[in-house]
C-alpha cells in the first residue's frame, strides 16, 4: 500500500474509541449487588454471559419452583457476550463443513436441533420483550479467491445431496454484488434462514432482566473462587460469602474452569473488530446491502462483517491472536497494529467508502477447542455440569448448551444427551510451550495456504488427519 494511502487508513482510526460499540450504550443496566453473605439454592449458575444466563432462564422455565442463583465476576455480558459480531447462527457444529467432517452420521439431527434452537431463541426474545434488534436475515459465505469459489460450490452441492441445502442459495458474482457490492467478491453461498443478526450486549442484558423477572437471584461483581463437595451438594466460595447448592452449572467458557481437569481442553484466542460511523445515504447506495445479511469471507484467516440498524458496518476477524503460553490479560484487549490491518482490509473490500471513519475499535478473548465447537460433561458425581469451547459461535449455540447442562444435571436421557457430539470430548491441547508452538505454526501455515490457492502444507495435512486441522 502506498504511503499516502496508508496514512489515510490510519486517519480513519483517529477517533475510534477503545471499547466495544455494543457496550458503549447509555441503556446499559445497573449492576446487581455483590454477594456479601452465605446463600443456599437448588441450582447455582456461575458466569453471567450467554451460557450462564440461558441456563438460569431455562432452569426457571422448566421448573418455576427451582431456586436459582447466578453469580458473575464482573457484570453480565461484559466479556465475549457483549463484544462479538452479533451473528446468531443455528449451526451447533461451527458450520456445515465442520459438522460433515466430525459427525456425519448425526449431522441431520444436529442441523434439526440447531434450527429448533434458533427458533426458540427468537421466541424467547419475543416472549420477554428483549429489544436486541433481532433480524433473521441470514449469512453469506463469500469467495474472494478462485479456489474458494470451487470449495463453496462443492459444499453447496454436498449439502444438497445430504438433503441439508434447502435454506441455501448460490450466488454468482453478479448476484452477490447485487446484494452487497465489493470488487473483491467472486461468488457466495447464502444461508437465507439459519442466521440472525442482533445486538449482542442488549441480548445479554435482556436475558438478565428476564432471569430477574422469573425470580433468579443474580449477584454481580461476585467471583466464584473455588468449588468443593459439601454434604449432598456443592459449596462455592466467593470473596464475601459462600453459596451452598444442590447442583452447579459452569458457564465460564474461556475463564479458568473451577473443574481443573477441563482447563487443557480450551485455549484463549484474541479477536478484534472495528465499527464505522453511520453511512450516509450515498455511501449506503454505493454498496447496496438492502437485505442486511451477515457476511464472512472464506479464507482460513477470515473476516466477518455486518450492517447495523443504524447503518454502521462492523468489520472483524482475520488477525486472531493466541498469546504466549495462553496468558489471559486485559493488555491484549487492544492491538493497534491489528486495527490498522483490519482498516486496510476494509477499504480494499469497499473502496467506494474511502473517507469513512471508525467510531470504535475493540478486542478480547474467546475460547476455542480442538474441534471448534462446544463440548460438555459433568463432574463431582453428576452434581456439576459444564459447557465450553464454542469458538466464536456461541451467540446461538450457548442456548443449546444450557439445555444440555440442565439435562445432565437432571440425569435425564434426552435426544441431546444421546448425541455423539455431547458424549465425546475434543483432544486436549498439549502443555506449554508446546501448545503455543503448535498454534503459532498452524496460524503461519493457514496464512500460507491462503496465499497459495488453498494448498495445505504437510503440517496442516497431519493436523487434518488427527482432526485438528484448523479451518477458521
Amino acid at each position: 500500500m502506498a504511503p499516502v494511502a496508508m496514512r489515510s487508513v490510519a486517519q480513519s482510526l483517529s477517533g475510534a474509541l477503545p471499547v466495544s460499540y455494543w457496550l458503549d450504550d447509555p441503556g446499559k443496566p445497573a449492576a446487581q449487588p455483590a454477594l456479601t453473605s452465605d446463600e443456599a439454592c437448588d441450582l447455582l449458575v456461575i458466569g453471567g454471559g450467554y451460557s450462564g444466563l440461558w441456563t438460569a432462564l431455562i432452569a426457571k422455565e422448566r421448573d418455576p419452583a427451582r431456586d436459582v442463583v447466578l453469580i458473575e465476576s464482573k457484570e453480565a455480558g461484559w466479556a465475549a457476550s457483549g463484544r462479538n459480531g452479533g451473528f446468531c447462527a443455528a449451526s451447533l457444529t461451527h458450520g456445515l463443513a465442520n459438522g460433515m467432517a466430525r459427525w456425519p452420521g448425526e449431522l441431520a439431527k444436529l442441523e434439526e436441533l440447531g434450527a429448533r434452537n434458533l427458533d426458540e431463541i427468537e421466541a424467547a426474545i419475543a416472549r420477554y420483550g428483549i429489544d436486541c434488534d433481532f433480524e433473521r436475515t441470514g449469512e453469506i459465505d463469500v469467495a474472494t479467491e478462485p479456489h474458494q469459489v470451487e470449495e463453496l460450490r462443492e459444499l453447496y452441492e454436498e449439502a444438497g445431496k445430504l438433503g441439508l441445502g434447502g435454506g441455501s442459495r448460490w450466488l454468482d458474482r453478479e448476484e452477490l454484488r447485487a446484494e452487497v457490492d465489493s470488487p473483491t467478491f467472486l461468488a457466495g453461498l447464502w444461508d437465507t434462514d439459519g442466521v440472525a443478526m442482533l445486538n449482542p450486549a442488549r441480548l445479554a442484558w435482556g436475558l438478565k432482566e428476564a432471569c430477574l423477572s422469573l425470580g433468579v437471584r443474580i449477584y454481580e461483581n461476585t467471583r466464584g473462587l473455588d468449588l468443593a463437595a459439601s454434604g449432598a451438594g456443592m459449596a462455592v466460595r466467593t470473596p464475601y460469602g459462600r453459596i451452598f447448592a444442590r447442583r452447579v452449572a459452569l458457564g465460564t467458557n474461556i475463564f479458568p474452569s473451577l473443574v481443573k481437569r477441563i482447563r487443557p481442553f480450551t485455549v484463549p484466542v484474541y479477536d478484534y473488530a472495528l465499527m464505522t460511523e453511520p453511512l450516509t445515504a450515498d455511501q449506503l447506495k454505493a454498496i447496496g446491502w438492502n437485505n442486511r445479511q451477515g457476511l464472512g469471507d472464506s479464507a482460513n484467516q477470515f473476516h466477518y462483517f455486518r450492517i447495523t440498524p443504524e447503518n454502521r458496518i462492523l468489520w472483524g476477524g482475520y488477525d486472531a491472536i493466541y498469546p504466549y503460553r495462553g496468558k489471559l490479560d486485559s493488555e491484549y484487549d487492544h492491538r493497534p497494529e491489528t486495527y490498522l490491518k483490519l482498516a486496510q482490509h476494509f477499504f480494499a473490500a469497499f473502496p467506494q467508502l474511502e473517507g469513512i471513519k471508525f467510531s470504535h475499535a475493540w478486542g478480547g478473548a474467546i475460547d476455542t477447542c480442538s474441534r471448534f465447537s462446544a463440548f460438555f460433561g459433568t463432574a463431582h458425581g453428576g452434581k456439576v455440569a459444564y459447557a465450553a469451547g464454542y469458538t466464536g459461535l456461541g451467540v446461538g449455540a450457548t442456548r443449546f448448551g444450557a439445555d444440555v447442562m440442565l439435562d445432565l444435571l437432571d440425569g435425564a436421557r434426552t435426544e441431546r444427551t444421546e448425541l455423539e457430539m455431547v458424549k465425546s470430548k475434543p483432544m486436549p491441547f498439549p502443555p506449554e510451550p508446546f501448545a503455543w508452538t503448535g498454534i503459532t505454526l498452524t496460524k503461519w501455515s493457514l496464512a500460507r495456504a491462503d496465499a497459495r490457492g488453498g494448498r495445505r502444507n504437510l503440517w496442516l495435512k497431519v493436523m487434518d488427519k488427527f482432526g485438528l486441522g484448523f479451518d477458521s
